[in-house]
């Protein structure tokens, strides 16, 4: 019998991986979240903010927030990636911190809630 073709029970078990990079990808997912509510509630303030978040005219203020959310995202997970590569990280903080970040987020992008800051 092939290498490939071996029954289950007689495979070597696949090497565990760290962790690491898996969260970082959870931890970055959720920055890149509360960013995009962030900059949700905050163009509702702020006038200029929301001018300056009109990268694209026919898009608006979205196209600015979608991007920092992007940047947001891409620069915690290649941070946390680099730093966690090898690291086996305990679940608990990260899915917390994860969790609040998401909830934060998308309570930012609720009209009932940033229509509370309206300018004007």
């Amino acid at each position: 019998m092939s290498a490939e073709m071996r029954p289950v029970a007689d495979r070597e078990p696949a090497p565990e991986l760290p962790n690491g990079p898996a969260m970082a990808a959870v931890v970055a997912a959720a920055a890149g979240t509360f960013v995009l509510g962030l900059f949700t509630t905050l163009a509702e303030a702020s006038e200029s903010l929301a001018e300056w978040l009109k990268w694209s005219r026919p898009v608006g203020p979205l196209a600015g927030k979608i991007g920092l959310g992007l940047a947001a995202w891409a620069g915690t997970w290649i941070a946390l990636g680099f730093v966690w590569r090898r690291r086996e990280i305990d679940f608990r903080r990260p899915v917390i911190l994860s969790a609040v970040l998401i909830g934060l987020g998308v309570l930012g992008t609720f009209p009932t809630f940033f229509e509370r800051f309206a300018a004007g």
